[in-house]
């Protein structure tokens, strides 16, 4: 069976140029980046580990020395945010929202373990931090404030120039998890007021394993880990250098010619099925304020894991919302947040796109939802 898949928030296929880019680097070139005094193959690695830090520093309008290569996403904003809370323990005020990823939000319970006071601020419906209600939140003893960049599950693109001018203006932190608008979206961290940034391969068709830090230069950090003296003494442990060299080539083949055309089938998808499938809610703004490739659509009547269940049938994969498959009886954070019920919560359906995406992918799978959706709200005790 042809396989559907709708589920690129959540790791991309590995473009065809990244694998083969990084193919040496596991028979030929596999030595550790090592000093400039060391012997050749060593300073090899060492050589394409600096020129894909320069590639990612471009992109985001920083320095290369800035760059620190991580494991990923979740790992750069444990390092990114514990980090800079437990070097600068004087301030203890945290601000940030329930939009953001679970890699930020658990970190965030561990620091309110250790005495930090946290202050999440309530979106709008469509997800929407105000950097008028940032601003007021900023008190005299505000460490930091954590804003997602773009939702990786309904889409929202957050105002983070405005909200990290008035951190500057504020003199605050302001970190921001990077992770679904790398590449997607501009970011200049200077022009945007940003301290440190996240962001991840396997978003854009890289590699799993490699992410890397942005750290603004100066700021100090407390080690969350311990060993060798690798990434500037900030990260520790062998780099994982395939990988990063895969990074680069995503970035380098990235390009906004598929993320216009992204948008453009991300409509598209979101026309039919709001206009053929009665009771439906799109979770999360339209047009410019929402990701290129995302699509999160709550169809009332109807229970999510059900809908995947029968999608995956039909060779679509999509992903849902429901409790079922959070492993817990708790309602999404995200579209708490945003004032959705349990029905709409349960009955989300997300797809995300990517450039492989096709017109015809997605006939086929709105075709074969709307007759799912239509012979589920039949059985459905919540519809009668």
């Amino acid at each position: 069976m042809r396989r559907y898949y709708f589920d690129n928030a959540a790791t991309t296929r590995v473009d065809d140029a990244v694998i083969e880019e990084m193919l040496p680097y596991f028979t030929e070139k596999y030595a550790v980046a090592t000093s400039i005094f060391s012997y050749t193959p060593g300073l090899e690695s060492r050589d394409a580990l600096d020129r894909v830090r320069k590639i990612i520093a471009k992109r985001i309008g920083a320095d290369a020395e800035e760059i620190i290569f991580t494991s990923g996403g979740t790992e750069s904003n444990n390092i990114a945010i514990m980090g800079i809370a437990r070097k600068n323990q004087e301030k203890k005020h945290i601000i940030s929202s329930r939009m953001e990823h679970i890699s930020v939000t658990r970190v965030l319970d561990e620091l309110e373990s250790e005495g930090f006071e946290i202050e999440y601020l309530k979106p709008d419906k469509e997800g929407s931090i105000d950097p008028e209600d940032v601003k007021k939140a900023i008190r005299d003893d505000t460490l930091m404030v954590i804003v997602q960049h773009a939702n990786d599950e309904i889409g929202t693109v957050q105002d983070i120039e405005t909200i990290g001018r008035i951190c500057a203006e504020k003199r605050v932190f302001f970190h921001v998890d990077a992770c679904q608008s790398f590449t997607k979206l501009p970011i200049n961290v200077k022009d945007m007021g940003i301290t440190s940034l996240s962001v991840s391969a396997h978003k854009i068709h890289g590699p799993k394993g490699a992410g890397a830090l942005y750290l603004k230069k100066g700021i100090k950090i407390k080690r969350i880990m311990h060993g060798g003296y690798n990434e500037f003494d900030k990260r520790p442990g062998t780099e994982n250098i395939p990988a990063i060299v895969g990074f680069g080539k995503a970035i380098e083949i990235a390009s906004m010619e598929d993320c216009k055309r992204m948008a453009e089938l991300r409509d598209y998808m979101i026309k039919r099925l709001t206009e053929e499938i009665p009771h439906t809610k799109i979770n999360g703004p339209l047009g410019d304020k929402r990701l290129c490739n995302n699509v999160n659509i709550s169809f009332h009547f109807v229970e999510g894991e059900s809908i995947l269940l029968k999608m995956d049938m039909k060779g679509i994969s999509v992903s849902t919302g429901s409790a079922c498959f959070s492993r817990s009886l708790e309602m999404s954070p995200v579209m708490k947040a945003i004032g959705n019920d349990h029905e709409l919560s349960h009955g989300s359906i997300r797809f995300t796109l990517s450039k492989y995406t096709e017109k015809e992918e997605i006939d086929y799978a709105v075709d074969n939802m709307k007759s799912i959706v239509s012979e589920l709200r039949k059985i459905s005790p919540l519809g009668k």
